[in-house]
């Protein structure tokens, strides 16, 4: 049975929910805010596109939050002894960097839609307006913040990238458990 906490040798299952959720709707909003910049000629469904991406931005940026909570005051498996002191190394690192973007993408993101003169408020999935951070308001501030933005979001994606590649080799070219441990058990 699996604990709701991390032990020693495992990932509980709000590590795993945690990480799944944040991974799974990072990675849609890749592909989301892609899409707002291929209908830019239809402004309506632009305009949509942008809204649901905030949205779902807002729900990482929870989760995230949550997320980086959850690693801070709990424990975190032990890579074991099949793990090089440089791959832990680098492991640690990567997890790290990649739990802070997490947060720092949705901030970014938010930076932008608070520093437009267009002054459209951000509305999460239509049910609760998220007010704007103090920022100062300007297209030059919009700007700054979306290339922060997009810089940000393509290094996370960079990284996730280069993670999951890692995960993928070690369970299946060194026989590690890491990926493993992250994934539902079966019965």
């Amino acid at each position: 049975m699996i604990s709701l906490r991390n032990t020693a040798t495992a990932y509980g299952l709000v590590s795993r929910c945690l990480h799944w959720s944040v991974a799974l709707l990072f990675i849609g909003q890749i592909a989301l805010g892609w899409l707002t910049q291929v209908f830019s000629d239809q402004p309506v469904l632009q305009f949509d596109l942008y809204q649901l991406h905030k949205s779902v931005g807002f729900l990482i940026l929870a989760l995230a939050l949550i997320r980086l909570a959850w690693s801070l005051f709990g424990r975190s498996p032990h890579a074991g002894a099949v793990a090089s002191a440089v791959e832990r190394l680098l492991a640690r690192f990567a997890h790290r960097v990649l739990l802070l973007l997490t947060v720092a993408v949705p901030l970014a993101g938010w930076a932008i839609a608070s520093a437009s003169p267009l002054g459209v408020p951000s509305y999460v999935f239509d049910l609760v307006v998220v007010p704007n951070l103090p920022l100062p308001v300007s297209d030059a501030a919009e700007a700054f913040w979306s290339h922060i933005h997009a810089w940000l979001a393509y290094g996370a994606a960079g990284l996730v990238s280069i993670h999951a590649a890692a995960a993928l080799f070690h369970a299946f070219r060194r026989g590690r458990t890491s990926l493993h441990g992250m994934l539902p058990q079966r019965r």
